[in-house]
Order: structure tokens, then C-alpha cells, then sequence
């Protein structure tokens, strides 16, 4: 393959767009490889495009080396299976939704399982005909109310989904673990620096799953790791560790303080601290029990309802862990106090919620025994020594709190946790019998009797995966593309025009014609300068510069990374790139 970049559609830009928030977004477009055509929307050029194939041929070789079959299912479904599976209400507004000339409602697809149930279902009768494994490389589509940081937050994304279909649980375990296998094949491939995490399903559904998170700082994920083990969770998977209940008749009766001007946690412990409420000193943020209000508003629900949730006062409230707890309701901060005045904003206490009828979910911190200073439910009153177990009884624990570095591990007694950020390239989920169960699935199993599969689902953000790369690899100059996934093996700089030209295109040629993709700059109309510039920005693993030497029989060979510069002869050249490009192809197989 040649290109040449006259005749390329390809506009580099000389500064980072307006909007472009992230590293990988700015590059993107700058060096010329996608164009935005709408909010969350994107057209991939030239450049772009073979990015994104390159990425796509490698997750789809990997997949069939396990014996995967590739099907091509519609992007425009109807609602009716979606309404079985109980997912066009789960969704919420996170989908689109349309209807036809007839009325009938669809809707653009998030993901096919319901889609590949039903398949099997039409097509296999018998257990002979599994274990079966199919996937795709298909336009998702999610109406993201802020769609943000260009391909990583998008409303149409190119995504690999697989679904497996297996008799029994071993069978389940067993293709999980192929495809966990397949990627990290994959993900080394492209050069990653990837973690497994654990992860929580979500709309999915199942028993586990796994999160494959690159590394980054400007990742929407947090992910933690343990110093001491290998414990590695999105944090909205973590646990907290619970500590030891107690007897709540043992803690002293509780006390009613005039307390105010005390709002926030901060103003009631250096009270507490100053006036030694409960016959104490050495009040701290964490013998507090903050109450936060939420709305909650579940699927299909014409109003929301409130929640309180209790934890200790040191830490916050992570919406996205809660959220993520609580799917597939809706989760908001409570605003409408005006409505409830039974509720006393920054006095809350646990006491009288259960006779308001507002549910009331803890941190697993807050064990039965265990005393706490807390609101009194009336303006400038706090209460010592609120005893949970005696004076208030929660309706159940929730994983809410913000999760932090220095953390103890909930996996082993010696380690803490530490905290990065990432973004999410793949996602693989023990889904067992949801969706089979939804549409009755079953087949003859050995014994004569109906069998009903159990499935696995696997997903790679292919388009997403881009952008990770790109933030991964490039430097204050540009991209600097891995040899997987770069657009093209070598890119030629033609420094000066006639003889370097014809030159550099005879070579051009010649590499293409052994196999080799190339990218030739031989633009009349720009500087030498501006070639350099455009060729660091691109980002292409090697550059050949057909300049001043030509007329002595050489050329000057420029590593994007590293830097690197060796003047070489033309002769063999030719042979010595085919050779360095097939070397680099064999070791990424």
C-alpha cells in the first residue's frame, strides 16, 4: 500500500482544537485522523481508518484462533425482545429509541444478547450442538447526555461483542476464561499497559466479571490495587471491611446538645471537641454519621423516591459507586427540601426515618453496637452515643462511601489500597441463564431432557481502544503509534523537490511492493519544516528523510520513538526495512 500525501485527505492542524479536552482527542484530530461531524459523533479519515482496522483485525484473528464464529447482527432492533429482557426499561434514556411509518417502536442498538439468545434459540435443538461462541464488530450506539474526550465518550462507537453459550457452569467457566486469555493476547498486542480488575455487571446481570482498564490519568474508571496482593477492583466492585459488631445495650443512653450553627461536619466536631459533648474529647470526622438525602428513581417509575443513606462522616458519598450499586435505578442528589420539612437540612439523624417511611441504607461501617454523633432531627440539635441495633435499625448495608489510597486491602490483613485511573477497553461477564431464561431457551440435553444454556458475553471498545492507544503513546510533539496498530510501517519525508522526490517515490514503491504499508509526504507546496512537523505529529514508528545526502547515495532514517537517527545508504535500504517491518510483524503474532 502507497500513500501519497497530495493526494491523502488528510488536514493536520497547527493548534488543539477548541474542544478537545484530552490528549487522545487533540492528537486525533490534529494529526488528521478523525473529524468531528456531531456531539459525540465522529468521521474517521483515511489515516483513522486503518488505525481502526488494524485494531479490528486483531481482535478478530484472536478470537477465531478460539474457535469464535463471526456473525453481523442489525444495528436497528425492534423493542418487543428487549421489552422480554426487561432491558428497554432498565435503559432508561440511555437508549435511542424511534418507531416506523407503521408505529411499530425499535430502537439502535447498546448491545445483542437478547439478539444472539434468540438466534440460538432458532437454530440449535440439541446439546451436540454446543458449546457455541459467536461475536461481532458492530455499531453500538448510547444517548450519553454529555458525550465528552472525543472517541471515549461517544454516542456511536465501533465495539467486538462474543456471547457464549454453554450446558453447564464448567462450561460458562471454561470459555470465560479462554476469552479472559484471548484479551490479554489482545490488549498485549497493541501494546497496552492494561490491569484486570473486578467489576460490577450492571445492566448486564450475572454472577462476575472482569474489567480490562488502560491506564491513564484523564480515565473516567478508578480502579484500586493492593501494595501487599494482587487484589484489582474498579472501585465500584470494592468491599469495605467490616468491623466487629458490638452490644448495643453496653453504650451509654443517648444525649440530646444544643448544637448550633453546626451544618457541616467540620463545625460540629470542633464543637463537639470544644464543649466535650457525651463527657468526651478527641472527637474526629469519623465518629460522625453524615446522612445524605438522595432521589432515586427506578425504571418505569413516574416519581422518585427518597433514600438516606448513613456513613461515617470522614467520608462522601461516590455516586458512581452508589449508582452503580443501585442499577438500574437513577440516582440524584436530593434538592427539593422546601417539599419535605420534615427533613432538618444538616441535622439529620437516623432516629425517626423508619417512621417517615424514608428507606435508610449504611455503610457497612456502621455495625450494630456501634455509637455515633448524629443529627437530632430539629435545627441546631446533635445527639451522642446513637446506637445502631438500639436507637435506630438500618434497612441493609450499601457499598456508597468514596474508596481511597491507604485503605486496608478487603483481600489480605497486610496491604493497602492504592488508586489509579483508566479507561475501560474490555469488559467480560459470567451473564448464566438471564437471557435464556427470558426468552425459555432450551435444548435436548443428553438424557432426554430440556437443557436450558447458560452464557457468557465478552466486549471490546474497538473505536475506543484508538483512543487509548493514543493516550498511552505519544509525546508533546504527537502520536507515536506501537508497529501494531500504526496506519502505515514507514513514512517518507521528501526534503526538496526533483531528483528526492522521484527518489523518494521509486522507494516508495518498492517497499510497498514487498508487502510494506508507506506514507509518503511528497507535498511541493510546504516546507521541509513543516514535513518534519507533520511527521512527528502522525506519528508513523519510522520516517525515512530523502533530503541533502540523496546526491551521495544517502538517506537518514528518524525512530519516532526514542528519538533515534542513522544516516544509511540507499542501497539496501529496501531490504533492510522489509526485514526490520517482518521481524516486528512475526513478534506481535
Amino acid at each position: 500500500m502507497l500513500l501519497r500525501m497530495s493526494t491523502l485527505l488528510l488536514r493536520t492542524l497547527r493548534e488543539d482544537p477548541a474542544d478537545a479536552e484530552v490528549p487522545s482527542h487533540r492528537l486525533l484530530l490534529r494529526a488528521g485522523y478523525i473529524r468531528r461531524a456531531a456531539p459525540g459523533g465522529y468521521t474517521w479519515l483515511p489515516l483513522g481508518k486503518l488505525v481502526l482496522d488494524r485494531i479490528t483485525e486483531v481482535v478478530r484473528a484472536e478470537l477465531v484462533a478460539i474457535g469464535d464464529q463471526e456473525v453481523h447482527f442489525p444495528a436497528l432492533l425492534p423493542a418487543e425482545p428487549y421489552r422480554t429482557s426487561g432491558r428497554w426499561t432498565e435503559y432508561g434514556d440511555d437508549i435511542f429509541t424511534l418507531a416506523d411509518r407503521r408505529g411499530a417502536e425499535h430502537l439502535l442498538a447498546p448491545t445483542h444478547e437478547e439478539m444472539a439468545a434468540l438466534l440460538v434459540k432458532d437454530l440449535f435443538t440439541s446439546y451436540r450442538d454446543f458449546p457455541v461462541t459467536l461475536f461481532q464488530v458492530q455499531t453500538k450506539f448510547r444517548d450519553e447526555a454529555r458525550p465528552r474526550a472525543g472517541l471515549l465518550r461517544g454516542r456511536e462507537f465501533l465495539m467486538k461483542d462474543a456471547y457464549s453459550f454453554d450446558l453447564d457452569e464448567a462450561g460458562l467457566r471454561e470459555a470465560y476464561g479462554r476469552h479472559r486469555a484471548a484479551y490479554q493476547r489482545i490488549f498485549d498486542r497493541l501494546g497496552l499497559d492494561y490491569t484486570v480488575v473486578r467489576a460490577m455487571s450492571g445492566a448486564m446481570g450475572g454472577s462476575a466479571s472482569e474489567e480490562f482498564l488502560a491506564a491513564t490519568p484523564v480515565g473516567e474508571d478508578t480502579f484500586v490495587g493492593c501494595t501487599s496482593c494482587d487484589f484489582a477492583a474498579n472501585t465500584e466492585a470494592v468491599a469495605t471491611r467490616v468491623p466487629s459488631a458490638g452490644d448495643p445495650s453496653a453504650q451509654p443512653a443517648v444525649e440530646v446538645h444544643d448544637t448550633p450553627e453546626t451544618p457541616t461536619i467540620a463545625s460540629l466536631v470542633e464543637l463537639a471537641n470544644a464543649r466535650r459533648l457525651g463527657g468526651r474529647d478527641g472527637w474526629t470526622a469519623a465518629d460522625t454519621l453524615k446522612n445524605v438525602v438522595l432521589s432515586v428513581r427506578r425504571p418505569g417509575a413516574d416519581r422518585a423516591e427518597l433514600l438516606v443513606v448513613g456513613l461515617p462522616g470522614d467520608r462522601e458519598v461516590d455516586l458512581k459507586r452508589l449508582g452503580a450499586a443501585l442499577h438500574p435505578a437513577q440516582v440524584t442528589v436530593f434538592e427539593e427540601w422546601a417539599e419535605h420539612p420534615e427533613l432538618v437540612r444538616g441535622y439529620i439523624g437516623p432516629q425517626l426515618l423508619d417512621k417517615l417511611g424514608i428507606r435508610y441504607l449504611v455503610d457497612p461501617r456502621v455495625v450494630t453496637g456501634s455509637a455515633w454523633l448524629t443529627g437530632a432531627n430539629e435545627p441546631g440539635r446533635h445527639a451522642t452515643d446513637v446506637v445502631c441495633g438500639r436507637d435506630f435499625t438500618p434497612d441493609g448495608t450499601i457499598e456508597a462511601a468514596d474508596v481511597r489510597a491507604g485503605d486496608p486491602c478487603p483481600e489480605c490483613d497486610a496491604g493497602e489500597l492504592t488508586i489509579r485511573r483508566g479507561i475501560e477497553i474490555g469488559h467480560i461477564f459470567q451473564l448464566g441463564r438471564r437471557f435464556t431464561d427470558a426468552f425459555a431457551v432450551e435444548v435436548l440435553g443428553p438424557a432426554g431432557k430440556p437443557v436450558r444454556p447458560t452464557m457468557g458475553c465478552y466486549g471490546i471498545g474497538v473505536s475506543r481502544a484508538v483512543a487509548a492507544v493514543a493516550e498511552q503513546h505519544h509525546d508533546d510533539r504527537g502520536l507515536v503509534w506501537p508497529a501494531a496498530v500504526a496506519p502505515c510501517d514507514v513514512h517518507l519525508v521528501v526534503a526538496g523537490k526533483g531528483p528526492q522526490l522521484d527518489a523518494a517515490l521509486e522507494l516508495g514503491g518498492r517497499l510497498a511492493a514487498a508487502g510494506l504499508r508507506v506514507l509518503v509526504d511528497d507535498r511541493t507546496h510546504v516546507s521541509a519544516g513543516v514535513k518534519f512537523t507533520d511527521a512527528e505529529l502522525i506519528g508513523i514508528p519510522r520516517a525515512v528523510v530523502v533530503g541533502r545526502r540523496l546526491a551521495e547515495g544517502y538517506v537518514e532514517l528518524r525512530e519516532r520513538a526514542g528519538d533515534g537517527r542513522t544516516e544509511l545508504p540507499l542501497d539496501g535500504l529496501v531490504d533492510r526495512l522489509v526485514h526490520e517491518v517482518r521481524q516486528v510483524r512475526a513478534s506481535l503474532v
